[in-house]
């Protein structure tokens, strides 16, 4: 009754986005209230086609719902569809991006009240970006995901260079915002190529690209392991560039010239979620070869590693976000990856008990993935509030704000102790999760000193987390007021702060939801042919959660969290902060490390002027010298060629009759030369 429309679930924003880009400016608001809107019905859309789908017996077998069409068909018998394909995670993925969405539109009500004429121009393409996250998530098959990925690189472009014309902070700010929207566009471009190439190679091995098909245990009996290898490593280069993980994670934190809303989607509701929903989609293919797991989970450790260093020292309240965002994405891509590792072990070996710990890593990273779309878009809503009241993003000059701004101090608060893993916060249950499952990884196979290192990142990146999170909240509300802070005029409006409260809520009590039979949302099985199943089957890892408090490694993150707090009270609260001290040039080279990105920014631009101008040159060369000259050689021979014919049109018939003559005779020479010839032999 409802799954047969969930072609509604994208449709209805993309239609927001043609009416509002044609007729906004006859709307009120500039079509904000037809985006709430739009967002808010695919949202209850997709709680009817979910409700439909987890009571329905397609959910057990087998697991999931489909409908297509046929799209095209290429030479060589290859067929492509267009359709939905209906199963757990999808359905987990279009009820938090709509929901989180809606709220974050409602809230763009009142944070882009003053934009003006830009308003229409505003809401059409975050309608669209909600399109994109939408139809990625229904998609049911890689070609129909990757078009719908490619609109949301698109709208990040365009989103993130907003302000780039008529910037409210100047030219400066417009350019850098110019600046950030390419490097976003041309470096996640990097990472698509990989995902096409990934995508030519699974064509060619399964014969389409359909979900249905390619996950069946005999289309993968059949296929050949290595095109599987091959393909799945090319897809994942896809997901680092659209997730931001390492090394293209640099463009993220300059992706924050856009409007803060702007930031609260890509790194809440859209964009960098699709890459980890692309690696949770292909968990039947990637768990083909250990190897491809292994990969996912040491990015993954790297960058939550990496990441969080550059949140230490960072003074802008949007970058310390965009910097833990990096981070926490890479806790989830580690989860992924080090739950993918013990599945592929468990299939190959017949493990039931791997399998069950494959199986929590998939639930740790999901559960993680929402957990932290509910908490990301807390803190970002929560700084677009303070920069909307004090104007700056600078924290130096903040400071003492929790007075003036209760509703958004309190909701930051509860933002951070999440993102920290406090205890009984959304953000604990999955990150002990991911580290226990870690930690047991490193009972296994070979290559388990790798994940004893990944475990130890995981810890330090958990007390760095607190750390760099309280900070944050200390300098911009604790303390005394400072610069910014004593001209701030008052907590923001309602249209601001109800979002915020609501999120505030699943912010503290998502990871709860496990406990009360919403565990269907972020389950792996495996069928009685032991084939995975997302969202069915047996082996779902749950009863690892109840692991975590007999764990000793729980208690040791516990405590380290508890001492980064007391460290970022001690010193950017209880004793008054100088921002002068950090604005000195007598800094460690640790410090300057990490202010300039342990340089990566430096070496990016190096690569694209030793090794991208060099290749541009040489390809400039070959299209000049050999392409170009081959076709200028040919069209100058042909024009020679003809100009000394030309020369023989002189119009002299008695110069003509004296070229006939000699033809004949030359002719006729010839043909007596040729029967002498004849006859001598």
């Amino acid at each position: 009754m409802f799954i047969e429309y969930t072609w509604l679930v994208p449709l209805i924003p993309l239609l927001c986005f043609a009416i509002v880009g044609f007729f906004g400016k006859k709307t009120p608001e500039g079509g904000a209230y037809i985006a709430i809107a739009g967002a808010a019905l695919a949202c209850v859309i997709s709680v009817l086609v979910a409700y439909e789908f987890f009571t329905s017996a397609a959910y057990s077998d087998p697991g999931y719902v489909t409908a297509q069409i046929v799209w095209f068909t290429l030479p060589g018998g290859y067929t492509l569809h267009f359709g939905y394909y209906i199963d757990s995670l999808a359905c987990l993925m279009m009820l938090f991006a709509s929901f989180i969405s809606t709220l974050i539109f409602v809230y763009s009500k009142g944070y882009m009240h003053e934009q003006g004429v830009k308003k229409r121009r505003y809401y059409a393409e975050v309608s669209l970006f909600l399109t994109g996250m939408l139809g990625l998530a229904v998609s049911s098959n890689f070609l129909e995901m990757f078009i719908f990925w490619e609109i949301m690189g698109l709208c990040s472009y365009l989103l993130i260079g907003f302000w780039s014309f008529n910037h409210p902070e100047g030219d400066d700010a417009a350019d850098n915002a110019a600046s950030a929207a390419k490097k976003a566009f041309l470096v996640t471009r990097l990472g698509d190529v990989s995902l096409m190439a990934g995508l030519f190679v699974l064509l060619y091995t399964f014969g389409n690209l359909d979900y249905a098909n390619m996950f069946s245990p005999l289309s993968l009996a059949l296929a050949d392991p290595n095109m599987i290898l091959i393909g799945s490593l090319l897809i994942f280069g896809g997901v680092i560039g659209k997730s931001a993980q390492f090394p293209l994670l640099d463009w993220l934190p300059d992706a924050m010239a856009g409007p803060t809303t702007v930031s609260a989607l890509i790194h809440a509701a859209t964009m960098v979620k699709a890459g980890v929903y692309l690696v949770a989609r292909c968990f039947p293919l990637f768990t083909q070869d250990p190897v491809i797991m292994l990969f996912v989970a040491v990015i993954g450790g790297i960058t939550a590693f990496f990441a969080a260093t550059m949140a230490l020292n960072n003074m802008n309240i949007k970058r310390v976000l965009a910097y833990s965002t990096l981070s926490q994405l890479g806790y989830m891509f580690l989860a992924l990856g080090t739950g993918g590792y013990l599945m592929a072990l468990g299939l190959k070996n017949l493990d039931h008990h791997l399998v069950i710990a494959g199986a929590a890593g998939y639930v740790a990273g999901c559960l993680h993935m929402v957990n932290h779309a509910f908490f990301k878009a807390l803190l970002f809503l929560g700084s677009g509030s303070v920069i909307h009241a004090v104007g700056t993003e600078d924290m130096r000059l903040m400071g003492g704000l929790r007075k003036k701004m209760r509703i958004t101090s309190l909701a930051m608060l509860l933002g951070s102790l999440s993102i920290a893993g406090f205890p009984f916060f959304s953000g604990f249950w999955s990150k002990e999760l991911i580290l226990e499952t870690v930690m047991h990884a490193s009972d296994y196979g070979t290559e388990g000193y790798i994940f004893s290192i990944l475990w130890m990142l995981g810890v330090v990146t958990a007390f760095m987390t607190a750390f760099y999170m309280f900070r944050m909240w200390y300098m911009t509300f604790g303390g005394k007021p400072r610069h910014a802070s004593e001209h701030c005029h008052g907590e923001s409006p309602a249209s601001m702060t109800a979002p915020l409260m609501v999120l505030s809520i699943f912010a503290v009590g998502f990871g709860f939801t496990i406990l009360f039979g919403f565990d269907s949302l972020i389950s792996i099985g495996v069928d009685h042919t032991n084939a995975l199943v997302v969202g069915g089957g047996e082996a779902k890892g749950f009863e690892y959660f109840t692991d975590i408090f007999e764990s000793i490694y729980t208690y040791l993150t516990v405590a380290l969290v508890l001492i980064a707090i007391g460290i970022a009270y001690v010193l950017y609260n209880k004793r008054e902060f100088n921002p002068a001290k950090f604005s000195g040039d007598e800094k460690s080279v640790l410090y300057t490390a990490l202010t300039k990105r342990w340089w990566f920014p430096q070496l990016y631009n190096q690569i694209g002027w030793k090794l991208g101008y060099g290749i541009a040159r040489g390809v400039d060369f070959v299209d000049r010298q050999i392409i170009d000259g081959t076709v200028n050689g040919l069209s100058a021979a042909v024009t020679g060629g003809g100009e000394i014919l030309s020369k023989g049109q002189s119009g002299d018939v008695r110069r003509y009759t004296g070229v006939v003559t000699a033809g004949i005779v030359v002719l006729f020479i010839g043909i007596l030369a040729i029967f002498w010839y004849m006859e001598g032999i």
